[in-house]
């Protein structure tokens, strides 16, 4: 059971929420959890144990081969390549220390832009490695079972809104979901670097499984302290993204988060990101605003957005890559200098003007 806000900020407990519990229950726990926290855990998901056992397997065992191996599969932003094998990430244009695999739901044949301002349709390029050779079984079966999951959450998180249970399901007909697989080495100087740096998820959500090295920190929206996530058996973490703060029109804000290392022992961990099509137009939902709670944000594309994130997490750019911020609307004046500040600040300030 999620504990009361109190209670979170006395013992600094991470909410837990039970899915076997009673839904009107389930759903309270988890609008407190969403609206103070930005996150929670799940336990009782339904996730049979044995599909997540034989996929963790594959993920060491691929992880353990050699370099130039693992490197045979490296993705190539440029060329099409998004997901496969990585090593060269950036979060808030900091070098990670971690290697990370990322592969796609089997159905998914969809494309994405490279930057905000770029329309350019291209088959996105995906390749399976040839060990261990169940890891491709592995992969899907994991995949399909986090989808499952990631759609009840998704209805469970609107009815904690107040909206219908399925009114946020039509963005995800053409979901471009993905998972990632995530290996930490041990590090020789954990205390100058992280694993992953402070970043929130562009997509809805996040379902993330970490091991009993931990390491992952939530930055506490109602107080700003950063706070560990202790590791619970069978358990998923739950991160609000960037597309449900605008839909719940910041009612619930997108998880802070990051990831340290240590010198002692590798780290592991697997996030699933629940995504809209590329084609859905982002704003807050309409039956939250009104004249007391107008819209936070202006309506942007999710595709040219996520395109745009993850094009800059490898570019390490001079200059901010596009946020969630570029498209707020509590201070036009200071949305627009955002804008003209960012790379991509004439497409962005372009696309204000049409609307």
């Amino acid at each position: 059971m999620a504990h009361s806000v109190e209670a979170l900020g006395q013992a600094n407990d991470f909410p837990v929420v039970d899915l076997s519990g009673n839904v009107s229950g389930v759903v309270a726990e988890i609008a407190e959890a969403c609206e103070k926290w930005g996150a929670f855990q799940v336990i009782n998901h339904g996730l049979p144990l044995e599909v997540h056992a034989k996929f963790e397997l594959a993920m060491k065992k691929f992880f353990a081969q050699p370099t130039e191996e693992k490197r045979k599969l490296r993705k190539d932003i440029d060329g099409g390549k998004p997901y496969d094998y990585g090593y060269e990430e950036f979060s808030k244009n900091v070098d990670d220390w971690k290697e990370v695999f990322d592969f796609p739901l089997e159905k998914q044949t969809s494309s994405t832009p490279i930057s905000y301002d770029d329309n350019t349709q291209r088959e996105l390029i995906h390749s399976w490695p040839q060990y261990p050779a169940e890891f491709r079984e592995a992969c899907t079966e994991y995949g399909q079972e986090m989808e499952k999951l990631s759609f009840r959450l998704m209805e469970l998180i609107a009815m904690s809104l107040g909206l219908p249970r399925q009114r946020l399901n039509g963005f995800f007909k053409d979901h471009t979901s993905m998972g990632r697989l995530i290996h930490c080495p041990p590090c020789p100087t954990p205390q100058l670097a992280l694993g992953t740096h402070e970043h929130t998820d562009v997509g809805a959500l996040t379902i993330l499984s970490q091991d009993e090295a931990g390491g992952l920190e939530a930055k506490r929206t109602f107080d700003g302290e950063w706070i560990p996530v202790k590791f619970v058996p069978n358990a998923y973490v739950i991160n609000v993204g960037d597309m449900l703060e605008v839909w719940s029109n910041k009612k619930y804000v997108s998880l802070v988060h990051r990831a340290k290392v240590n010198s002692e022992r590798e780290r592991f961990s697997i996030p699933f990101f629940f995504n809209p099509a590329y084609y859905v137009v982002m704003e807050p939902v309409e039956e939250l605003t009104n004249e007391q709670n107008p819209a936070k944000y202006r309506a942007f594309n999710w595709g040219k957005y996520y395109g745009s994130r993850k094009y800059g997490n490898f570019k390490n750019p001079d200059l901010d890559v596009l946020r969630l911020k570029h498209f707020r609307l509590k201070n036009p004046r200071l949305a627009w200098y955002v804008a003209y500040k960012s790379p991509n600040g004439f497409a962005i300030i372009q696309d204000i003007i049409k609307q």
